[in-house]
């Protein structure tokens, strides 16, 4: 059951047509912005229309509308008949509606107004969008985000006075496990982490790991699918696999998996079901890798040694890389990897850890491609002489 949180409280309060929640993680910004805007559908005397937007549908469905369906399940206000499954509308008992689309819809961006408005992680969303869904807003917007690195919302807040502007950490979501802000607080002396994450604070651009990656709609026709990267969890990490293709000099990524509680026969079943390509996977799991193996999977586990891991952050880090839109696990983790830093706010040569499954099994793949062995031509024997004289033997 949702209950209300000083989060909730917080949002409650704010009263002004903007109402940017900045907040770091497990502050409940997503879950309580819903929770008001669908007590305000459930309340209203005349139907209204609610907007929820985030930069594409893949995002959305694993994100906002996840946390809608399972909040009106969880509360009993969910009825199957009033959920267009279609359009990803909601119609409440009042005649309200709410209805979720992506920012890559130009349509939908410049359709007809609506009465509130609600765009998640507004970070990833460009301000001409903004802008766009904001003229066709009647009563407020609510934009919400993980303050990873500066952006146009700062500008926003700091000319205009119709902005109510709040902070949310941790501690704010008292719903929050033990277990997870013990997590949470562990992470402290990782002074650029814990500015971001811990308390929701504006945190510095350049403690970000990988730069500059473009997001596309979906793979190229004309790309060619290299590798697999596999990266094994189980219970408290999901298992993430990936597909690397190789496009106009450049790589594409396309997340395939990304799933905790796997078993390796269900990892081998998923990678039979997918166009057949040398899988490359974390090599601490040996066991894993030849099990999977037995199941008919071309598998191999990764080459690892002295700094082969900040190695192959390099390595991909220098390739021109694409990541399909689809892909929200591994979008989420690129734009959160960060290095860590010590008390005084220096980076260590150190990425952090937790959030990069996707990113470890990108590595391992394109690591793998990348560095390919050195053929060396054997001395010729005489019986060769003359045979190859492209080669000078």
């Amino acid at each position: 059951m949702y209950r209300q949180t000083a989060a909730t409280t917080k949002i409650i309060g704010l009263k002004k047509r903007i109402r940017a929640v900045q907040g770091g993680t497990s502050a409940s910004k997503t879950i309580s912005i819903l929770l008001y805007l669908i007590a305000r559908a459930q309340s209203d005397k005349k139907p209204t229309l609610t907007s929820v937007v985030s930069e594409s549908f893949p995002h959305l469905k694993r994100g906002a509308i996840k946390d809608f369906l399972d909040i009106m399940q969880t509360h009993n206000y969910f009825k199957d008949e009033l959920w267009n499954k279609t359009d990803y509308t909601y119609t409440f008992e009042t005649g309200s509606k709410l209805e979720f689309f992506s920012a890559d819809q130009p349509g939908k961006v410049r359709g007809p107004r609506r009465d509130r408005l609600f765009i998640n992680e507004c970070n990833n969303v460009p301000h001409e969008t903004f802008d766009q869904l904001e003229v066709r807003t009647r009563q407020f917007v609510f934009l919400d985000w993980n303050p990873v690195a500066d952006f146009w919302i700062y500008e926003l807040i700091a000319k205009r006075e119709d902005i109510d502007h709040i902070v949310l950490t941790y501690k704010d979501n008292e719903a929050l496990p033990k277990e997870i802000v013990a997590t949470i607080e562990q992470r402290r002396d990782n002074k650029n982490w814990w500015k971001v994450y811990g308390e929701g604070l504006l945190g510095e651009a350049e403690g970000r790991i990988y730069k500059d990656w473009e997001v596309i709609d979906e793979v190229p026709h004309t790309a060619r699918l290299e590798r697999y990267g596999l990266d094994f969890g189980y219970t408290n990490d999901p298992s993430a696999i990936v597909a690397i293709y190789y496009s106009n000099g450049g790589y594409v990524l396309d997340e395939c998996c990304y799933q905790k509680g796997m078993l390796n026969k269900v990892i081998a079943d998923t990678l039979k079901n997918l166009p057949q390509s040398l899988v490359i996977a974390d090599s601490a799991e040996p066991k894993s890798i030849d099990e999977i193996k037995l199941h008919g999977v071309n598998i191999v586990g990764a080459e690892k040694g002295a700094d082969s891991r900040r190695n192959g952050i390099q390595l991909v880090q220098s390739q021109r890389i694409s990541v399909t839109k689809r892909s929200v696990n591994l979008l989420k983790e690129y734009r959160n990897y960060l290095w860590m830093t010590d008390r005084d706010g220096k980076i260590i040569n150190e990425p952090t850890d937790g959030n990069d499954h996707c990113l470890d099994a990108v590595r391992y793949g394109l690591t793998s491609i990348l560095k390919k062995p050195v053929f060396k031509m054997p001395e010729a024997t005489p019986a060769l002489k003359g045979y190859y004289p492209g080669l000078g033997i």
